[in-house]
């Protein structure tokens, strides 16, 4: 099977000190309309490289580069991995529902593992997750190496778990080792796209002349980015609502930050600047507050120039990620073909 034959004679080089990750969110619901039963997904440096859901039964490449990199007997074989999850996944929802003393209602149970590793030192975290309804069911302590249990459902399933010391080592051994080799050779696979760097264009965006001035920044990649306003050289904090980092339909990001002038006198707007910074880049992207350069909704602005598309897009993405995040899991995991995310046959009983 070829299945990353050139990548296994490739190491990854980059500039020390910079921190990737790889990571998989396992995502199974009851009682939502019109949603898939089963997702999951895969990510490198927060990009979504592999997808499955229960509709289509098959794991596919999210990437063009990931699609170059495998063949089809890789896709053919994590298809059936996930199936099995899948089914998995089903069972404990009811088991779930029968610890909670539930009947029907809509119910969501994820895991959520993977890791994050820093180039040019040995430093690897890795993390395992697992929830209930949007609420912490179980987690992997690393350096304990046993599970942690914040309710009282959870204690039967973190005695069992913390009683099986062979697959204990194993999660240990995926985490450390196993996951960031992997990680690695999909960040080479897809090193042209991973690894650019690309710049944002940045706007001041206003609903109404009462409402806060939204930096609103764009299509930068990596998602290693931080956007803040300045007034006079120093850093504000007061009066700003710092929005999160979301991402774009076309795999870049966005952020906005938004500064509220309700108590500045409009000549004392000139001292204010919204400044964006973007790891990979030298220079800062410093946008002046002008009034001239401000869109609001009272002036129509040209399709073309208001970034309609990577609003929405990151919206429905945002949506899409929600849904498949919300709540984090309780399957268990057998540890079968690593290399591919954990193959997984789990009891909760």
């Amino acid at each position: 099977m070829k299945i990353f034959l050139l990548l296994l004679l490739l190491g990854v080089n980059g500039a020390a000190g910079v921190t990737h990750s790889m990571k998989y969110f396992k995502t199974a619901s009851s009682g939502i309309p019109n949603f898939p039963e089963f997702v999951s997904v895969g990510l490198v440096d927060e990009v979504e490289f592999v997808h499955y859901d229960s509709n289509t039964k098959r794991a596919e490449p999210k990437q063009d580069w990931m699609k170059e990199a495998v063949d089809q007997q890789y896709w053919d074989t994590q298809s059936e991995i996930v199936l099995r999850q899948q089914q998995t996944f089903k069972g404990n929802i009811d088991i779930l529902k029968q610890r909670f003393n539930q009947t029907g209602g809509v119910h969501i149970v994820q895991v959520m593992y993977g890791c994050e590793w820093t180039e040019g030192t040995k430093e690897v975290k890795g993390f395992w997750q697992e929830g209930y309804d949007g609420e912490d069911f179980i987690s992997f302590d690393l350096n304990t190496q046993t599970w942690i249990a914040p309710t009282a459902e959870a204690v039967i399933t973190k005695n069992k778990w913390d009683n099986n010391k062979a697959e204990i080592a194993q999660a240990k051994n995926y985490l450390t080792e196993i996951c960031p080799q992997w990680g690695k050779k999909y960040l080479q696979a897809g090193r042209s796209s991973l690894m650019r760097t690309d710049r944002p264009s940045v706007s001041l965006l206003q609903k109404s002349s009462s409402s806060p001035v939204s930096c609103f920044a764009t299509g930068f990649y990596p998602n290693k980015a931080v956007l803040f306003w300045r007034k006079g050289g120093d850093d504000l904090h007061d009066n700003v609502e710092e929005g999160q980092i979301l991402p774009n339909p076309d795999g870049t990001f966005q952020k906005s930050s938004d500064l509220d002038l309700s108590s500045v006198r409009p000549e004392d707007w000139g001292k204010y600047e919204c400044v964006f910074q973007l790891d990979g880049l030298n220079d800062d992207i410093i946008t002046k507050l002008d009034q001239s350069g401000i869109r609001t909704n009272s002036v129509p602005v040209p399709p073309s120039e208001f970034p309609v598309g990577p609003v929405v897009g990151g919206v429905v993405g945002l949506l899409l990620l929600t849904a498949c995040i919300c709540g984090l899991l309780i399957w268990r995991r057998r540890v079968h073909g690593y290399q591919r995310g954990l193959e997984v046959d789990t009891e909760l009983e």
